[in-house]
């Protein structure tokens, strides 16, 4: 992202946050935000996608507190995306190099940021990965975040699991040591000296940074390019690790492992991994948030009269429901504590649908006994109100 864009964009609208939202606000935002637009539940529609990425960016810097508060200095120093002098200043009155501002840069445009006090250098220095004056060095780069995908049984997502994630990523090349040049003595860049990015004019008598398109950000360039990464410093990696699924994940939610992605460059820390869960169909059990379904079969006998019936649970010892007399086909009733985990330890529920079984086949005695209550019952007409509710309509 570039110094212009970072300024520009205004990323507390994009999540439909205020200016002062709590970091549990911006989160909940977030997360409702990005289930609505993932590229998973909107497969095909490139406004959803173009919509999670610029989701996933604002969240990127209002997530973390450090980059916040200096999206937040930037903006109240530019306006919320554009420098605005005081009353009277204008044409040659007020002519500067935001480039001073940020590396602290002498002459002219020097001469006149210094009225802001001083120290700007040091207060942009982190946003815009800028060095003081006269730096050379070059400035440690965060590694790239990796996306993969897993799939787990329904057990495995209620329960938590640790599976073994094979992942390809950019990392230092190992044949030059990250250095990019073959001999391991990479220069430091003339055109960018050194940071990684340059001055970019925008009119009005001041500049924005973006990156050095010589160098690519890099701020070193080979002089006998590495034969292996062609110069970049980075290859492809594979690497096998073990991650932990937390137990209660639903299917299609996407976990964040910190620090689990990428390497970084010259001590610069590493991506995140964001892994995307899929989870398999249960052949009894289903789900309904943090709760568990199941669907019993009754017998008559113990829907007309009432009972108690076993009912299996998932992973544990099965659970007595007991079935109360005229209990009617589809009900619903709950076993509390056998459903799903949530984040604070408790669990959900397990809901259990009664389905009144109708045998196939009957023996002559239970053909004589159901032919003997239809006679008891033949007086009754469990119809009659729907005829009657039909005649006033």
């Amino acid at each position: 992202m570039s110094t212009k864009d970072f300024i520009e964009k205004d990323f507390y609208k994009v999540l439909g946050v205020p200016k002062d939202a709590t970091e549990a606000e911006i989160k909940k935002a977030y997360r409702k935000l990005a289930r609505e637009f993932h590229p998973d539940a909107n497969k095909g529609n490139t406004r959803a996608e173009e919509r999670f990425k610029e989701i996933s960016e604002a969240n990127d810097v209002l997530g973390d507190p450090k980059k916040r508060k200096e999206y937040d200095d930037a903006r109240a120093l530019f306006g919320n995306g554009g420098f605005r002098p005081g009353p009277g200043a204008g044409g040659g009155q007020f002519n500067f190099d935001l480039g001073d501002l940020f590396g602290g840069a002498g002459g002219a445009g020097g001469a006149q940021s210094g009225s802001f006090g001083g120290g700007l250098g040091d207060v942009f220095g982190g946003l815009f990965n800028r060095g003081g004056p006269g730096t050379t060095r070059t400035q440690p780069r965060r590694g790239q975040d990796v996306d993969t995908e897993v799939t787990l049984s329904f057990t495995e997502a209620i329960e938590g699991a640790t599976v073994p994630l094979r992942m390809t990523s950019q990392a230092p090349c190992k044949a030059c040591s990250g250095t990019g040049d073959k001999n391991g003595t990479p220069r430091v860049c003339p055109t960018c000296v050194g940071t990684g990015q340059v001055a970019r004019g925008s009119g009005g008598g001041f500049s924005l940074t973006d990156p050095c398109p010589d160098c690519k950000g890099r701020g070193l360039i080979a002089e006998h390019p590495c034969a292996e990464c062609s110069g970049s410093g980075r290859a492809k990696s594979s690497r096998t690790m073990q991650v932990r699924i937390p137990a209660g994940v639903t299917d299609g939610q996407r976990i964040r492992l910190r620090g689990k992605g990428a390497p970084g460059e010259r001590g610069g820390p590493a991506g995140d991994l964001y892994v995307t869960v899929h989870v398999g169909e249960h052949k009894v059990f289903g789900r309904k948030g943090d709760n568990l379904t199941v669907t019993v079969p009754v017998t008559f006998a113990e829907a007309a009269l009432g009972g108690e019936v076993r009912v299996p649970t998932l992973g544990g010892s099965p659970v007595t429901l007991k079935v109360p007399p005229g209990t009617p086909n589809g009900r619903t009733m709950r076993a509390r504590g056998k459903g799903a985990a949530r984040k604070d330890g408790s669990h959900g529920d397990l809901l259990i649908t009664v389905e009144v079984s109708v045998p196939k086949d009957l023996s002559g005695k239970a053909r004589d006994a159901l032919e003997a209550y239809r006679e008891a019952t033949a007086d009754e007409d469990p119809r009659a109100e729907l005829f009657e509710a039909a005649k006033g309509e």
